[in-house]
C-alpha cells in the first residue's frame, strides 16, 4: 500500500460513502470452506474494542494505516482465506480492493471496552446480522464472557442468543468466542483451564433457536483435547495476545490442529505484530501449520 493508496481511500470516504456498498456488492466472493476443509483467517477487531496492546507496546495497533499495510500484506499470503474485523477495517480493504475472493467475518460486540467497569456487557455496538448478510459476508462473530459474579454476563448471554438466531436465519456463520472468566483486582482474567473451556464451550454452544451456522473460536489451552471433546461443532483456534517465543507458539497451535474438529486458525496480532517485524514470514509459517502442503521443503 502506498501513500497515494490511502489518499485515495481518504479521497472516497469524504465524498462517495456509497462507494462502500458498490464495492461489496462487486466483491468476488468464493465458498466459506475450500477443498480441504480448512481456514485461515486473520483477525484485526481488537482496536474496536480499545485493545491496542502487542506484548510490551500499548499502543501497537494505533497506527491505522500500518495496521491496513500489515493486513494487505497477509491476505496476499498464499493459504490464507480471509480476515475478521469491524466495520471501519472491514470498509477500508473493501475500498483498497484488498478482499476478492476471501472469507470476511464482521466483528458485531465491541462494547465490552478493555479495562472499563462495563466490560462484560458487551453490547454489540457493529454488524448486525441484516447487514453481514447484505454486504455478502460469510458470518458474523461475537465474543462472549462468562462472569457468574458479574450482572452483565446475562445481558451479554442474552444478545449473543439472539445474534446466533439472527445469523442462522440468514443462513450464515455465527462465530462464537467463549471465555469463562472473573475479575481480579477489578481486572478481567480469562480462565484458560480446560475445564473451565470446556464449561464456557457447553454454554455458549447451547446458545440461539438453532446451532446449525454456528462456529467456535477457542483459545489454544493445555489438554485441548478435553476442550473439543465438549462439541461437535467445528471450532478454529484463535492466536491471542503473544507471549513467549513464536517456535512455542507454533508447536501449541500444531498439536491442536489434530484434534477432531479444528477446522484451521484465526489469528492477529501474532502474524501482524510478530517480534521480527517479518508480516509475511510469520503468516506463512501458521498457513503451513493449517496446510502443510503449503509449507516450505524442510517445514512440514
Amino acid at each position: 500500500m502506498s501513500d497515494l493508496d490511502f489518499a485515495r481511500l481518504r479521497e472516497v470516504r469524504a465524498t462517495r460513502p456509497g462507494a462502500v456498498a458498490q464495492a461489496a456488492a462487486a466483491r468476488v466472493r468464493r465458498p466459506l470452506l475450500g477443498p480441504d476443509g480448512r481456514l485461515m483467517l486473520v483477525a484485526a477487531d481488537h482496536p474496536g474494542r480499545g485493545s491496542l496492546g502487542v506484548r510490551a507496546v500499548p499502543d501497537a495497533m494505533a497506527d491505522r494505516y500500518d495496521l491496513l499495510r500489515r493486513l494487505v500484506t497477509a491476505l496476499r499470503r498464499p493459504g490464507v482465506d480471509g480476515v475478521l474485523g469491524t466495520p471501519d477495517i472491514l470498509e477500508d480493504l473493501l475500498l483498497l480492493g484488498a478482499l476478492d475472493d476471501k472469507v470476511v467475518i464482521g466483528s458485531m460486540n465491541r462494547g465490552g471496552l478493555q479495562g472499563a467497569v462495563f466490560e462484560l456487557d458487551d453490547r454489540f455496538t457493529g454488524y448486525d446480522a441484516a447487514t453481514v448478510a447484505s454486504m455478502g459476508f460469510d458470518g458474523g462473530k461475537m465474543l462472549t464472557r462468562i462472569d457468574p459474579d458479574d450482572p452483565a454476563t446475562a445481558a451479554t448471554l442474552s444478545a449473543s442468543g439472539r445474534a446466533v438466531s439472527e445469523l442462522a436465519s440468514c443462513g450464515v456463520m455465527a462465530m462464537v468466542e467463549p471465555f469463562w472468566c472473573r475479575r481480579v483486582d477489578g481486572r478481567v482474567v480469562n480462565d484458560l483451564s480446560a475445564p473451565a473451556v470446556a464449561k464456557s464451550v457447553g454454554v455458549v454452544s447451547a446458545l440461539g433457536v438453532t446451532s446449525a451456522y454456528t462456529w467456535l473460536k477457542l483459545p489454544v489451552v493445555e489438554d485441548m483435547a478435553t476442550v473439543m471433546a465438549a462439541t461437535t461443532l467445528p471450532a478454529l483456534l484463535l492466536g491471542g495476545d503473544p507471549a513467549g517465543h513464536p517456535d512455542e507458539t507454533y508447536a501449541r497451535w500444531r498439536d491442536a490442529l489434530t484434534l477432531p474438529g479444528v477446522r484451521g486458525l484465526v489469528v492477529g496480532r501474532a502474524l501482524l505484530y510478530p517480534p521480527d517485524g517479518d508480516v509475511s514470514g510469520a503468516v506463512d509459517a501458521a498457513v503451513s501449520l493449517v496446510r502443510p502442503a503449503l509449507a516450505p521443503l524442510g517445514e512440514s
